[in-house]
């Protein structure tokens, strides 16, 4: 199943397009899978055009911004089985269709891991370090990953909850003070429920950090974030690459606070460490770490 319905539009009106719109239309047609990943700022750049215009360029086109344009255009691109994975065919073997989702995986970990700008990763570290109470907001397949990071971030000696319920979340938002940290994940950025609860938690003081889509709604509302395109289309495909993206960002800040607390820390860590030796059966031929 493929369908090229956005893309054919593009090629059949590109004579009609004005002179910087169709500056536009080239560098996504010469290569619409990367198109899918740039931010705005890149697009523009790529094309010599302004951000408006581009805007123009994908209102034109049916699309209410673009964000939603990359949306359609992926969902161009996409092949695969609708709502399991856009990597995998029906007819697929169980090698097949392994192989292509770890291939998948390792290609969308290697494309964040260069994409994501290491000074973002130094601010966002520079304000959870500084947190007096630390949030984490997650739904669906981010609410995974929000639980996660509370397993990662309550070594460090501070508060810290995942909430998955909208209730709770907006709750906690409207309790936040300065010196509060929420962070907020969201492939998309575009669910209403968490761009809500990110403005309600800043008007209230709290630092908002966001994992999510570039140029989204969600990300206009946070104080800082971190922000990947892939061509996953979590509307049209179960969430798989992004949730380990997302995963994977959540290992780089806790090893960034890691790190800021210096050696000191370490003996904090290894005392909780040790706390499990007690519940586990010894490994056979291994010494007593401690």
């Amino acid at each position: 199943m493929v369908r090229h319905d956005l893309l054919d539009r593009i090629r059949r009106q590109l004579d009609e397009l004005n002179r910087s719109e169709r500056k536009v239309a080239e560098v996504i047609l010469a290569d619409p899978a990367s198109a899918t990943s740039m931010s705005i700022a890149t697009l523009a750049q790529r094309a010599s055009v302004s951000e408006p215009t581009v805007n123009r360029f994908c209102r034109s086109f049916e699309a209410k911004g673009y964000p939603d344009f990359k949306i359609k255009l992926a969902q161009s691109l996409a092949g695969g089985t609708p709502y399991v994975s856009q990597a995998v065919e029906p007819d697929d073997d169980a090698a097949e269709y392994t192989n292509k989702i770890f291939g998948a995986t390792i290609a969308a970990l290697d494309l964040a891991r260069r994409e994501v700008p290491p000074e973002r990763i130094e601010r966002m570290v520079d304000y959870l370090i500084q947190a007096r109470q630390l949030h984490f907001f997650g739904l669906g397949a981010s609410g995974a990953v929000a639980q996660d990071a509370q397993h990662k971030f309550f070594r460090f000696n501070l508060p810290v909850t995942a909430y998955v319920d909208v209730l709770m979340q907006r709750m906690v938002a409207a309790a936040c003070h300065t010196g509060d940290v929420v962070v907020v994940l969201s492939w998309t950025g575009r669910t209403r429920e968490l761009v809500d609860i990110a403005r309600l938690a800043r008007d209230n003081g709290a630092v908002v950090l966001g994992i999510t889509a570039p140029d989204s709604p969600l990300a206009d509302e946070c104080t800082e974030t971190l922000e990947v395109a892939t061509a996953e289309d979590t509307d049209y495909y179960m969430p798989m690459t992004s949730r380990m993206i997302q995963l994977a960002l959540i290992d780089v800040l806790a090893t960034g606070v890691t790190l800021r607390r210096g050696e000191d820390f370490l003996p904090h860590l290894k005392k909780i460490k040790d706390s499990l030796q007690a519940t586990r059966y010894p490994v056979s031929g291994r010494e007593d770490p401690r």
